[in-house]
């Protein structure tokens, strides 16, 4: 499985800096995640992995009482795509998060059918 940040059109990948503002120990842990999902792709299941909502899945991590969520989708072709990454504080995920994941996967497909088709 080939593992892919999204890169809005201004060149920041959201994953990427949601991880970069993890203490030490709960990135660690979030990377080990992606090296399974990596590994195991759509065959990675509950507790690691879970569908959310219309194919958007999320990565769950759990370290000293902190809950950590990265969301991404799958695209033809083996590849996972991470979207946006939040600190869990309630029981339900958050529907903006959900909602941003789309966006970004939105993006992502519309501006990967424009370089495929010039």
């Amino acid at each position: 499985m080939n593992i892919e940040f999204y890169t809005m059109p201004n060149g920041t990948q959201p994953a990427v800096e949601f991880l970069d503002s993890l203490d030490t120990k709960m990135r660690a842990k979030m990377l080990r995640s992606i090296d399974l999902l990596e590994t195991f792709g759509a065959q990675l299941r509950s507790p690691d992995s879970k569908e959310l909502d219309d194919g958007i899945m999320e990565l769950r991590v759990t370290f000293g009482g902190n809950i950590t969520r990265m969301l991404y989708f799958f695209i033809v072709g083996d590849t996972a795509v991470l979207t946006n990454g939040f600190i869990k504080k309630t029981q339900r995920t958050p529907r903006n998060e959900i909602s941003l994941a789309k966006k970004y996967r939105a993006d992502y497909l519309r501006r990967m059918l424009n370089e495929d088709v010039g």
